[in-house]
Parts: structure tokens; sequence; C-alpha cells
């Protein structure tokens, strides 16, 4: 079996001086399955969770959409997983630096004829039919303002008894509680090699990019499109997954 060439190690934030505010670059993008294997917890068995969801839920023939794609990784992994069943796998993503990437270890794992990685607007996606769309660390990026009309859409776009895969970093309300979370995540980084000064860095760079909703709130907006059940399968402190169900 191919095994994917090592991502260059995350080095981004280890400069004194002041980040500019986190962009999907070219530079994020080299970095970017290291960031991602160091960054998010326990995010393999996210996936592998996932998968086992899927595989109740989806019909032969059924197209999975990946929205916020990046590199590829979570689609390549669904279809191992998934492997031998009758499925067309679709990336979505703005950034055409992650979508050559993506392209390319798809090729690279002979998986490129199984599914294709498409440059478009997630807030303006018509795919109607679709069986699963998998929205992974991507609404916490969308301006609050516009995540409700996009939950709309994927409810549009769902076949009846398709669902929605949501993960995203959370917030508390319980802003004590919030903060020792937070606290927690930051010895997650620093067990992974981070320094503090990339962690503060980073942080910095997030800032007013990266806007989460606690668990209440996600439920809530996908309670309010339409879904049900709607429901929590992972929690990790402040990282949390949703299934989200339309009705059939």
């Amino acid at each position: 079996m191919s095994v994917t060439p090592p991502s260059p190690p995350d080095r981004l934030y280890q400069t004194e001086t002041v980040p500019e505010d986190f962009a999907f670059s070219e530079r994020v993008v080299e970095v970017f399955d290291d960031m991602l294997d160091r960054s998010i917890p326990f995010y393999q068995e996210v996936i592998k969770a996932t998968a086992r969801l899927l595989e109740r839920y989806l019909q032969p023939g059924d197209t999975i959409c990946d929205l916020g794609c990046s590199t590829g990784s979570s689609l390549l992994q669904l279809a191992r997983l998934l492997e031998g069943r009758e499925l067309r796998l679709i990336g979505i993503d703005n950034s055409p630096a992650m979508l050559e990437k993506a392209r390319c270890k798809a090729t690279l794992f002979d998986r490129d004829k199984q599914m294709r990685f498409i440059l478009e607007d997630i807030t303006r996606l018509q795919r109607p039919g679709t069986g699963a769309f998998i929205c992974n660390y991507t609404l916490q990026f969308i301006r609050p303002i516009r995540r409700p009309a996009l939950i709309n859409g994927l409810f549009a776009n769902l076949r009846p008894g398709g669902v929605l895969i949501v993960s995203e970093k959370t917030v508390l309300p319980a802003s004590a509680l919030n903060r020792g979370f937070i606290d927690i995540y930051h010895d997650f980084k620093r067990e992974r090699g981070y320094s503090e000064l990339e962690i503060a860095r980073k942080r910095e760079a997030l800032e007013n990019i990266l806007i989460p909703f606690s668990i209440e709130e996600n439920i809530s907006l996908l309670g309010d499109a339409g879904f049900t059940p709607v429901t929590p399968f992972f929690q990790w402190f402040n990282f949390s997954s949703f299934i989200a169900c339309k009705p059939g």
C-alpha cells in the first residue's frame, strides 16, 4: 500500500512577528496535514465513527460530499473505510491550493477515478439528492449570520433519509469551565510539540476568523433547518461532532 509523503512540520507560528489573520494560503496548505494531526484531538477516531454512521444510513449509489475538504485526508480515509460500497465521493473547497494537493493524494492512492475534487463556494451549493454531507471544522469559519442559510441549503439538497455530519470547535456558556477546557486543549498542543509562542500566535491569527458556537447553538441551528433527530456522537472537551438526519 502506498504511503503518503510526510507533510512538512508546521512551523508557521514560530516567529515573534505579529501573525496575519489565518487563511488557507499556500503556506498553510504545505504544512496542513501536520497541523491537522497535531491540532485536532481524536481526528482519526471521529472519521472512523463517521464511517460507521454512514454504513448505516447510506444507500447504494449515494453521493458523499465533504465540504471544506482541504487536502482530502478525510475523504481518502472514508474511501478506505467504506471500501466495496457503491458510493460517489466528492470533495469541495474554495482553496485551489488545497484541491491541488487533494488531487495529488488521490492519484497517489489510486483513488482518482473514485472521487472528484471541485472548486466551489459551499454557501451556493446545488447538489440535490446527496446522501450525506460532511462538514468537519468548516462551519466555524463561516460568519454566524450566514450559517442558517448554509444549513438550510444542505437540508434542501439532501435526499430524504440523508445525513449531515458536523464536527466543530465549541464553546461553553460557563466562562470558567470554558477557560478550563481551553487550557486542557493547549496542554494537548504542547504535548504534540507546539511551543507557548506558537500556541499564542495561532490563537491570535484565528481571532475573529474562527467563531465557534456552543453545543446547544449548533443543535438549534441544525434543528431549525428541519433536521431531526440531531445528536452529538463525540465530544472531547471543546471539540464536538454531531449527526443530523433529514426525515425520510
